[in-house]
């Protein structure tokens, strides 16, 4: 429900906006002054304000400008007195719209309900544009992470080509968007390109796109990624599982600052930076003939290894902190906190997938733990890349010992037992909670504490 401020120092008036404005569903706020007006915005959620212009104390072209400093609350301006001159003025220090009095009642609805979508419309764009436009930090203090940050810095406002190694996951695209957000091409595009993505039948006309009736399903021109970042940057991810082929044409493209178009002859000049990157060893791929060792050295005048997160567990904590924040805000809840017990859980497993398993783990932890993360929730829900010794407790690893069980029903009560224990360790043993939780009665869990001769730990 939207809210409106009305800001009149006549009564009649107030009370009549109030009583259209409540008809209409809004929530409404007035005073008959700008010096209390102010104070509202202040401390409150204001969509939109309907303000007079003649009144005591300040008058509606004094609140409007004051307001522009401490509120982004569109101001529709209305006034008994109105002139063109006074609503050219009311739109030049920001208002969205002028109305004279005595109001249309129609107009006075459309002006609003258009005036509250802009509202949207426009806080909407900003947290778009904070999404698009700004590049994730690198996270991490340790020696590797350093060398890369101080290596981006050196590299980046230069020409040279960088060829960007690591494991799935690393952070190599963001390592390529610093290098490119740093550089003098900034202003300008980073096209990306998964060559691992595309087949390679289709490569080249990525790269370098195609003429019309090139082949069977070129029905139009294509622009290729070359032509698209020209004066720019081209991220070309996965390089390693690019065909032969290719190889040779982008080789041509960097010696010569030039392509071709597939299926056509007109050579096109391009400037473009090429930044590439792979999880493969570039130099095993060479010795068995899958790459050009003449594209490598023109690839790799510039080589940044980004080390994988086991090579830097003493960042995790920072890492994960940052992505339960981020994530907490995306799903608009408050931030939960990462225990140190947890902390110390989540370096002790094995990140195959690095920092973009590490992001999934934390995504899961904030949707399925409570207030705090605890290392019983990294234990229950973390398995990144199956059971280890370092994520399963001491119970559970009892429960492994299968020869330990005489009948399959002790095996069964004994799994049961540890299954409610944690249960009701999670809920603070409130039993209603946890009863919901597992799907059972309240008296078949009470019957089931009993059975088991469960007691809350002290």
């Amino acid at each position: 429900m939207a809210t409106i401020l009305i800001i009149d120092d006549e009564r009649p008036i107030r009370s009549s906006l109030r009583d259209i404005l409540e008809y209409e569903d809004y929530k409404v706020l007035d005073v008959d002054n700008g010096v209390d007006a102010l104070e509202i915005l202040k401390k409150e959620k204001i969509d939109l304000v309907l303000c007079d212009i003649k009144m005591n104390k300040m008058d509606g072209m004094e609140v409007l400008t004051a307001a522009q400093e401490i509120s982004e609350s569109p101001f529709i301006m209305i006034s008994g007195h109105g002139t063109i001159e006074t609503a050219v003025e009311a739109a030049r220090r920001g208002a969205y719209d002028f109305l004279e009095k005595p109001l249309d009642l129609n107009r006075l609805l459309i002006t609003v309900r258009n005036a509250l979508e802009k509202g949207t419309l426009v806080k909407e764009a900003k947290v778009l544009k904070k999404k698009v436009k700004r590049t994730k930090e690198i996270l991490g203090e340790s020696i590797g992470i350093n060398l890369v940050k101080e290596t981006i810095d050196r590299v980046a406002p230069t020409e040279a080509r960088v060829l960007v190694t690591g494991e799935n996951g690393s952070g190599k695209e963001l390592v390529a968007r610093w290098l490119h957000d740093k550089s003098n091409r900034s202003g300008l595009s980073l096209i990306e390109v998964n060559c691992a993505a595309i087949p390679s039948e289709l490569i080249e006309s990525e790269l370098f796109g195609h003429e019309k009736g090139s082949f069977t399903s070129a029905v139009k021109q294509r622009i290729g990624k070359f032509e698209q970042a020209n004066g720019g940057t081209l991220f070309l991810d996965e390089i390693g599982d690019m065909s032969l082929s290719a190889q040779a044409k982008v080789l041509r493209a960097l010696q010569e600052n030039r392509i071709t178009r597939v299926g056509g002859e007109k050579e096109i000049e391009v400037n473009v930076r090429v930044i590439a990157a792979t999880n493969k060893d570039l130099l095993k791929e060479i010795e068995l003939g899958n790459f050009r060792m003449d594209l490598y050295h023109r690839l790799s005048v510039i080589l940044i290894h980004v080390p994988s997160l086991k090579e830097r567990e003493d960042d995790i904590p920072l890492i994960a902190s940052s992505f339960c924040e981020e994530i907490c805000s995306e799903y608009n809840v408050p931030t939960k906190e990462i225990t140190k017990d947890a902390m110390a859980a989540l370096k002790k497993l094995p990140w195959s997938g690095n920092i973009r398993e590490l992001r999934n783990m934390v995504e899961r932890l904030v949707i399925l733990s409570d207030k705090k993360i605890t290392d019983k929730d990294v234990q229950l829900y973390a398995n990144p890349t199956g059971p280890t010794n370092s994520g399963i407790d001491r119970e559970c690893q009892e429960t492994l010992d299968l020869d330990r069980f005489e009948s399959f029903q002790d095996y069964k009560d004994h799994a049961e037992k540890i299954y409610i224990t944690f249960k009701l360790d999670k809920h603070g043993w409130n039993v209603s909670k946890t009863a919901d939780e597992i799907g059972i009665q309240r008296s078949h869990l009470y019957h089931k504490i009993e059975k088991f001769g469960l007691k809350r730990a002290e």
